[in-house]
């Protein structure tokens, strides 16, 4: 599940766009947040966020200097088991939360996916920290229903990504520092009359079992972004899958001729070191046999003594070097 979960939030991400933002003062606005809200085997609440933050300024964003921290998000109260899923980010869980301390490149985005937990029964207040432009909160299809405090929340009804089915709600200009308040329960669905409704609206009542398909989940703009694309005529979530065969094949092509390349340095490298091997026994034996030949020429009294000690020595020396060489092989 949140595999499939994951793969839904990246199958969506690919419909934010990046530019045409609404004009704000705030240097970091929040074009989409997703958020994912399903129950966990001990009866608490997984609630998995894909956040885009956007640095809407003309210089890079390192945070409002009164700390490290670039960004900071609020955690409801009763937040645990905080899980960072970009490993590229550079994040610390805070006493409220957690900050990034990644700059932000001028006029660019950074999407942080994080996930966290929220004991069962417990309202979930949101705190805003910066403006969102739409929030987008997704519950799969019998596992429970929300209710909103605070904010206008607008039912989408039924979309399906993946043979799952999700129910969806979305909350639109969402301002900073405002908070409101969901209440997921598990127990109870959204009301079938609902469901039918939105499914007889969306699809002019031929299917009343799925509203609509995950790209007409999306606001206007985003339909209308990936309309005017050169890849418009592509369904953004195979398009999403395509894409990630390719990377995946590529990485694999790469990994196997990289291992390739290092198996042939390293036979490369054991024939050097045989050859290696092989030349300083020959040097031992030349040796041994220069000092057999010098022994049997002192022996006929060819050689004299000074002569046959001062050959011997330096035999001995060169001897001792070869097999000190020959230990580093062995050892």
């Amino acid at each position: 599940m949140i595999k499939k979960i994951t793969a839904l939030l990246l199958g969506l991400m690919l419909l934010i766009p990046t530019t045409g933002l609404a004009a704000t003062d705030a240097k970091i606005i929040i074009d989409m947040h997703y958020l994912v809200v399903s129950p966990a085997e001990d009866g608490s609440t997984n609630l998995m966020n894909m956040t885009n933050y956007t640095n809407t300024s003309s210089e890079e964003y390192k945070g409002d200097g009164t700390s490290e921290a670039v960004l900071h998000v609020t955690m409801p109260e009763g937040a645990k088991d905080l899980n960072f899923l970009d490993n590229k980010i550079a994040f610390k869980q805070v006493e409220k939360g957690f900050i990034t301390t990644t700059s932000i490149s001028k006029n660019q985005t950074m999407v942080l996916p994080y996930s966290y937990r929220m004991p069962k029964g417990k309202e979930i207040n949101v705190t805003v920290d910066y403006p969102i432009q739409m929030m987008q909160i997704l519950v799969p299809e019998g596992r429970g229903s929300i209710e909103v405090k605070g904010a206008e929340a607008t039912s989408q009804g039924l979309f399906k990504f993946d043979d799952q089915n999700y129910f969806g709600y979305s909350i639109e200009s969402l301002k900073e520092n405002q908070t409101f308040t969901l209440v997921y329960n598990k127990d109870k669905q959204p009301a079938g009359d609902e469901t039918k409704a939105k499914a007889a609206a969306n699809e002019g009542g031929k299917n009343s079992a799925v509203t609509h398909t995950a790209p007409a989940f999306h606001n206007p703009g985003h339909l209308r972004m990936w309309a005017q694309s050169p890849l418009h005529s592509f369904n953004p979530h195979i398009f999403m899958i395509i894409m990630g065969a390719i990377i995946i094949a590529g990485i694999s092509y790469f990994a196997y001729f990289r291992r390739k390349a290092r198996l042939e340095e390293e036979r490369l490298g054991a024939d050097k070191e045989e050859k290696a091997f092989k030349l300083l026994m020959a040097k031992q034996k030349a040796i041994m046999d220069k000092i057999i030949e010098l022994e049997e020429t002192f022996g006929e009294g060819n050689l004299r003594e000074d002569e046959y000690q001062a050959k011997l020595a330096a035999y001995k020396q060169h001897l001792v070097q070869v097999k000190l060489n020959l230990r580093n092989f062995i050892e």
